[in-house]
């Protein structure tokens, strides 16, 4: 699920300037090395598009989710070549081939949202339950129940409602 990921890291992503965009690779320095100014303006656009598909998957739309991504497939075709060295490391990269830092992500986000939906079904995306907060999210829990993109926006949402029932207690 790494590539799922990377894609709503990059939805989570400021991407306001390329300093916002080597941030989002951090990990991932081979790519900062290759980076260009020309990278950050399809990768807004991307950005964008790939919303969407954790809006409806937040939403439990499975048919929404599943035209999104194949827009997407339709719209940024993938090449995926299986790396590895034995059977027990064999998986799927997207295929470089000296395409720009852009391009790569564009096909990793893409392939990464396709495989999610395909191994683990078109509702394992989501977007923060929390009133204040906008960022998205792949739901990895054994029973599809994750509603916060993090343990910081889950606890301010368990302490605001505990704060609200004991208001509520107090008040009668």
């Amino acid at each position: 699920m790494r590539y799922a990921d990377l894609a709503a890291g990059l939805v989570n992503a400021p991407l306001e300037s390329a300093t916002d965009l080597e941030s989002y690779l951090a990990t991932r320095p081979w790519l900062q090395r290759k980076l260009e100014e020309r990278d950050l303006s399809p990768l807004r656009r991307l950005r964008r598009e790939l919303r969407p598909v954790f809006a409806a998957s937040d939403a439990g739309d499975e048919t929404a989710v599943v035209s999104l991504v194949n827009e997407l497939l339709g719209k940024y075709p993938v090449r995926p070549h299986i790396a590895g060295r034995d059977s027990d490391s064999w998986h799927l990269h997207v295929a470089e081939r000296g395409s720009s830092v852009a391009a790569l992500v564009t096909a990793e986000a893409v392939m990464g949202l396709a495989m999610l939906v395909v191994d683990f079904g078109p509702c394992r995306l989501g977007v923060c339950s929390s009133d204040k907060c906008e960022r998205v999210f792949v739901d990895t829990s054994p029973n599809s129940s994750r509603r916060y993109c993090s343990d910081r926006c889950s606890s301010r949402a368990n302490v605001a409602a505990y704060r609200a029932r004991r208001k509520a207690e107090s008040s009668v």
